[in-house]
């Protein structure tokens, strides 16, 4: 028996102690859900938690942030449906002016039409905002560090020596070798849009080559456009200047005979051109760049190009003649390729998006789990 130290009593404390400490994290543990309630209980665990929870946080976010950017897109897309419409009624106007049962009266009342149509073109592309951005003014396109011209080419057209250019006219052949027809007394006539006025030059074929293609008459040069070949000696046209405003729409060629007659194979294998290169004007780059991901630099870019009657080449576009009326509708043509083109890469960037989400989803949930393991309590341990 010791009177100085009750060891007894000093073991019965501790163990006490103990108990109560034990029962208390127990309490602690299954009142809060949470194995791991401060640094002290896991200081391991619980740094790798936490980073594992900011990023369930971010892919969270993310999520709503590919929602958010199909939002967007849905909008720029819906406005581009109405486009597509008022596109389609323009080159119905313009198939109707081309017809040559028409008056002058009536032709004025389709430019009438065709004038209106075209500054809605022009509101939607000034007013389709997401959240107050505009979409479809070119602001949120891809920067643009110099003016570019557009090219037009031609690959109807078969060489028959070193260069298309130095062909007579009258020697011309398809692709297929077979002759176009065209002779020494027929009219060529090179038409084509430039910022909204429809030009025309007209020359007798001769004994001119493809190169008075960028004549105004046969002999004088054509500021606007300039003729060449490129290298697969494939004819082509591209403007002389940079920029929307300098833009060769609508190009047409076509030969008539002299009695004024078209001369249809000619004419459709010399107007075969295809916009290979659009204008563009210089801009700075505002692209959508959509945070997909937890992390920095996870992120996708989106461009929307301008949607405007000018970026489509048709401002101003006129109607009031058959000749107008012809190269109107390939130019309307090109514009509605455009948006067509556009919209297609609206819906293939929603649908990635689509995707995206599923994908945020499901990483969140398993890294949910993963955290789950290492921060909640396990009731049946706890207790």
């Amino acid at each position: 028996m010791r009177i100085n130290h009750n060891i007894a009593a000093l073991n019965t404390y501790r163990q006490f102690n103990n108990a109560n400490n034990a029962q208390g994290k127990s309490m602690e543990k299954l009142s809060s859900g949470l194995r791991i309630n401060k640094a002290g209980d896991d200081a391991a665990g619980l740094a790798i938690s936490e980073k594992m929870r900011g990023q369930v946080r971010g892919l969270d976010m993310a999520s709503k942030n590919a929602q958010d950017g199909i939002s967007m897109i849905a909008t720029a897309e819906g406005a581009l449906n109405e486009t597509h419409d008022i596109l389609q009624r323009m080159r119905e106007l313009s198939v109707q002016s081309a017809n040559d049962a028409n008056t002058d009266g009536d032709r004025k009342n389709i430019q009438d039409e065709v004038d209106q149509l075209g500054k809605e073109v022009d509101r939607i592309r000034n007013t389709t905002q997401f959240n107050t951005k505009n979409l479809l003014d070119g602001t949120m396109d891809k920067g643009q560090a110099t003016a570019v011209a557009n090219v037009n080419s031609n690959t109807s057209v078969k060489t028959a020596t070193a260069s298309v250019l130095t062909d007579a006219l009258t020697t011309l052949t398809d692709k297929n070798g077979n002759s176009l027809g065209i002779t020494a007394t027929d009219k060529i006539e090179v038409s084509y849009v430039k910022d909204g006025a429809t030009v025309t030059n007209s020359f007798t074929a001769g004994a001119l080559t493809v190169a008075a293609l960028n004549t105004t008459d046969g002999t004088n040069a054509d500021g606007n456009i300039t003729v060449a070949a490129d290298a697969n000696k494939n004819l082509t046209v591209t403007a002389a200047a940079a920029g929307l405003d300098k833009a060769i729409n609508g190009l047409t060629i076509t030969v008539k005979d002299s009695s004024g007659n078209v001369r249809a194979g000619a004419t459709n294998a010399l107007s075969s051109f295809t916009e290979t290169t659009a204008a563009a004007n210089v801009n700075t780059d505002g692209q959508a760049t959509f945070q997909i991901g937890a992390n920095t630099g996870q992120n996708i870019q989106l461009a929307f190009k301008d949607m405007g009657t000018a970026a489509l080449g048709i401002k101003d576009i006129k109607v009031g003649n058959q000749g107008q009326a012809n190269v109107a509708v390939k130019a309307i043509d090109t514009a509605i390729t455009k948006v067509s083109s556009e919209r297609s890469k609206l819906g293939a960037f929603q649908n990635r998006l689509d995707h995206t989400i599923n994908n945020l989803s499901t990483s969140s949930e398993n890294l949910t789990a993963a955290e789950s393991r290492i921060r909640d309590v396990d009731y049946a341990l706890a207790a």
